[in-house]
């Protein structure tokens, strides 16, 4: 399996750049990816060992954050997207990536096309751009090996973070929680920006694979960065692909 990672561009994408060099800083080889690329099968997800959606404002969120996005990988990804998924491929998607795999039915379980989860409106009804605490729990996944208990810091910046599921779904696998300055999850903002029950912050898929995460860790990779806590998300990807 080759260890390049694809980075997902659509139009309205803007930390694609990022997540690339933040990928490249923790080890690994990344390639940028154009959505319209795959769509015309001059590119093909399989040729790659990893796939991340990163943040912005894909098709200017015109009917939701991340709709269109999420819609498209069904509607004209499906078959390289169930066959990537099907290979145990990890899968990472930041903020708006995130969204993108809530609407494509892709977190909290992958089912393709069949939506169980939504990321809402933040309930300061404002985009909320600010640095966060993020309490790893110790649910299994390649993202978090090793980081079961700590808190890093990086910067969440989302109009629509605040997770909802149905009630008659099962719990889902939580991989980070907003947490205080005691490293207690967090349920009051501005500790929890976005008013996401629980205090979620991220989730993951019964393998541990497929991982949403609202806040950037792209943001948290650099020495002029006031944290690079988020390279130990994407060193733990480079690890898992040279194994």
């Amino acid at each position: 399996m080759t260890s390049r990672v694809a980075v997902l561009y659509a139009p309205g994408t803007n930390c694609h750049e990022e997540t690339i060099a933040a990928i490249e800083r923790a080890g690994g080889r990344a390639e940028l990816v154009l959505l319209k690329e795959l769509m015309a099968a001059e590119t093909r997800l399989m040729d790659y060992g990893a796939a991340i959606i990163p943040g912005g404002f894909s098709y200017g969120d015109h009917l939701g954050a991340g709709r269109i996005f999420g819609r498209m990988l069904v509607a004209r990804l499906g078959e390289q997207l169930s066959q990537f998924l099907d290979a145990h491929r990890p899968v990472l998607g930041i903020c708006n990536g995130f969204q993108a795999l809530a609407e494509a039915g892709i977190l909290p379980q992958v089912r393709l096309g069949r939506q169980a989860m939504a990321l809402l409106a933040n309930q300061s009804a404002r985009f909320e751009d600010r640095k966060v605490r993020l309490l790893v729990t110790g649910e299994s996944s390649i993202w978090t090996e090793g980081l079961a208990g700590e808190v890093l810091h990086m910067p969440s910046a989302h109009g629509e973070g605040r997770v909802f599921f149905p009630q008659d779904q099962s719990p889902p696998r939580v991989a980070f929680r907003f947490a205080d300055a005691n490293r207690k999850p967090a349920s009051a903002y501005p500790d929890n920006p976005n008013g996401s029950p629980e205090a979620i912050a991220g989730v993951v898929d019964a393998t541990g694979l497929v991982l949403g995460l609202m806040p950037h860790p792209e943001r948290a990779s650099l020495p002029a960065h006031y944290s690079q806590d988020g390279l130990k998300i994407f060193r733990n990807l480079v690890r898992w692909l040279a194994d």
